[in-house]
């Protein structure tokens, strides 16, 4: 099994450096005594102490360094066919007095143990769930599929080996996935934390990246009364259009033979697009990422072979094609209109852990189709069919997807009054060279939010001085992180805590400006090969023209000129 799952999930922090501790209760119940607690629609499955230090999650690598804690295993029905799994982990000693919950990636099905260790190690009481999609035998890059068809990478991948329909035929975890699973995990949770401590938690946060990221979202819009501080870190919100942008790139480089980017090719376009644009968007000359892509108009066309040369040097007409629709975002053929933005200049990566273009290229189906079975069936997985992965249309079989899905599964909504009202704090941060979730999506979002404050809000005047941009920034913020993969990873400093900011916020009102950003050597600590802000939105960090560029110090966050937004269609956004 390839190790890609900290790629689509592993949140980018190096966790909760400085949260106060705050006095620990004496547990009102043993641990075991949780066994026969009574809750709604729950059944509580396993509630057992574990004091070893170590947890072994099914499949995977020990997790270590653990505190004792009380694990709790329970499955929530809302439904009759809904089976939504969850933990509950709770400190025995050195509870912080708060809960923690927490998103997982893609399509989940699995509980992410290192999300809930990570919490309770800094004191949360914690919890996940596998959002009721394990029921139907989904794993994060798949929930319906015509089956990995003895392809190398897609049974890396976890791809199965029959086709399965994930979860077309059950509306109700349809809508458990969408956000029924993560409010029913938060309420449970609460109560399951409740009983064991004797007291509510003194406030309540929520963590995730991904699909994690969409639940935050979802939880801020449906719920808001459920946390106090939500961190959505490169959130999945726009769901069926998102998924719909995986589709589109797949047969775009499909299309024919000739379309494929060959093996080196992503590292020879990223190289050109470095060599172009690196050191004028803020950043220094020496970066091997880009500050702010929207900086640089890098045409692969500048590669295209000429005289004598010929591929992997250079690219053919047709891979000049290819990566054009790819910066281009997935549109509709007849009309032009934007379904979903392109990924960024600086996300090229021939990484297939990245989950990018090379990732999508060697799959014998586009990654993530699965949502398509849902509506479609097993029809989705035949070519000879109307509708299938190879020939999906982008002008007439979107609204049948978004007429069945997008009001449960897309966290577009841009009212956050209640959210805000209740002193609800909304942090957003985005990796600028994630290749699965455009980072203009988040700057999308945000900018919707704006806009939703202004009551007629133009991008003209989207300076520091605007009322609306100041409102929004009262209770959201969104922080820009250069060189960062989707949700970890990256060339850039791709590990920083921004949970602890977070936390402050809620809790003493100071608002983050900036969060330190570390590139660890080999991205592996605790050697230090650089450091970085990540600046609040709209501003970006610039080198001060003096003393190393490893150093954040050197860099200060300032305005920046209003840069192209590429947005979706009004029907399709924010």
């Amino acid at each position: 099994m390839m190790r890609h799952r900290p790629y689509l999930i592993g949140a980018a922090m190096a966790l909760f450096a400085g949260v106060a501790i705050a006095s620990t209760p004496a547990m009102a119940t043993p641990c075991t005594n949780l066994q026969s607690l009574q809750l709604q629609h729950t059944t509580i499955n396993s509630a057992a102490d574990n004091t070893t230090g170590v947890f072994v999650p099914p499949g995977s690598a020990p997790i270590t360094g653990l505190p004792p804690f009380c694990r709790v295993t329970a499955t929530l029905t809302p439904s009759s066919d809904s089976a939504i799994k969850i933990e509950v982990w709770l400190p025995e000693s050195g509870w912080n007095g708060r809960f923690l919950g927490t998103g997982g990636g893609g399509f989940q099905g699995v509980i992410t143990y290192n999300e809930l260790a990570s919490g309770i190690q800094a004191g949360f009481a914690s919890s996940n769930s596998d959002l009721g999609t394990g029921s139907s035998g989904c794993s994060p890059l798949f929930c319906g599929s015509d089956g990995n068809m003895g392809n190398p990478l897609a049974i890396a991948f976890g791809d199965p080996a029959a086709p399965s329909t994930g979860l077309f035929g059950h509306p109700e975890r349809i809508k458990d996935f969408g956000y029924r699973a993560i409010h029913g995990m938060t309420v449970r949770g609460k109560e399951i934390a409740n009983a064991f401590y004797g007291q509510k938690a003194q406030k309540a946060y929520f963590a995730g990246c991904s699909t994690g990221g969409q639940n935050a979202l979802m939880e801020a819009q449906r719920f808001p009364n459920d946390y106090d501080g939500i961190l959505a870190g490169a959130p999945a919100f726009n769901r069926t259009h998102l998924h719909m942008a995986g589709l589109f790139g797949w047969q775009d480089a499909h299309a024919s033979p000739g379309r494929l980017i060959q093996p080196g090719q992503m590292t020879l376009i990223n190289q050109a697009v470095l060599k172009q644009c690196v050191g004028r968007d803020g950043g220094a000359s020496t970066d091997q990422f880009l500050t702010d892509p929207r900086d640089c108009h890098f045409d692969p066309k500048v590669l295209q072979c000429t005289g004598g040369q010929v591929p992997p040097a250079c690219l053919t007409a047709d891979q000049v094609t290819t990566m054009q629709k790819y910066y281009g975002g997935a549109t509709d053929p007849v009309n032009g209109q934007v379904i979903n933005p392109g990924p960024a200049r600086g996300t090229e990566t021939d990484n297939v852990l990245a989950l990018g273009l090379a990732f999508q290229e060697g799959l014998p189906e586009p990654a993530f189709d699965g949502l398509f079975y849902w509506v479609f069936g097993p029809s989705f997985g035949y070519p000879a069919s109307a509708v299938n992965f190879a020939n999906f249309d982008f002008h007439h079989a979107v609204d049948t997807v978004d007429d069945q899905l997008a009001a449960v599964l897309n966290a577009n909504s841009t009212d956050l009054g209640e959210f805000r009202e209740h002193g609800g704090k909304l942090l957003m941060y985005h990796g600028w060279a994630d290749p699965l979730i455009p980072s203009q999506s988040s700057i999308n979002y945000f900018n919707a939010l704006v806009g939703n404050d202004s009551h007629g809000f133009q991008q003209a005047s989207f300076g520091a001085g605007n009322p609306a941009l100041q409102r929004t920034q009262s209770y959201a913020r969104l922080f820009m992180a250069p060189g960062l993969y989707h949700c970890s990873g990256g060339p850039g400093p791709n590990a920083f805590d921004a949970l602890t900011p977070l936390v402050t916020w809620v809790e003493t009102g100071t608002a983050p400006e900036t969060i330190i950003a570390t590139k660890f050597v080999a991205d592996t600590p605790p050697a230090v090969a650089m450091t970085r802000p990540l600046c609040v939105y709209p501003k970006v960090a610039k080198y001060n023209g003096s003393g190393s560029t490893s150093i954040a110090a050197n860099f200060t966050c300032v305005a920046d000129e209003n840069d192209f937004n590429q947005t979706p269609a009004p029907k399709y956004g924010p």
